[in-house]
């Protein structure tokens, strides 16, 4: 998901559009984990970039993203550029210890 939303509507108050993009970053985000698993993998992980725009966008974990979009409004920024990809997650192999 790579997108950039506009939070000022002439109709929609603020608070009401942060909303919005909250639900659509949760339904992105329920809709990916729904998707069958590669074989070896356990789970699925998300790479998050968040910022004002593509290219000013820094990577971000999937828990503060929340909070950063609360951020930039209370800084009164009203684009937010949002790109969020799933990668399956494999388990780690800890090496072995061997008794002597």
């Amino acid at each position: 998901m790579k997108k950039t939303f506009m939070l000022e509507h002439p109709k929609i108050k603020v608070p009401r559009v942060v909303d919005s993009v909250k639900h659509d970053i949760r339904k992105h985000l329920k809709k990916e984990r729904k998707n069958p698993l590669p074989i070896g993998a356990i789970y699925w992980g998300f790479d998050c970039k968040f910022g004002q725009s593509e290219e000013t966008a820094v990577e971000v974990h999937l828990s503060s993203l929340t909070k950063n979009i609360d951020e930039f409004v209370e800084k009164n920024i009203m684009t937010l550029y949002v790109e969020i990809t799933a990668k399956a997650i494999e388990p780690s192999k800890k090496p072995t210890a061997k008794e002597s």
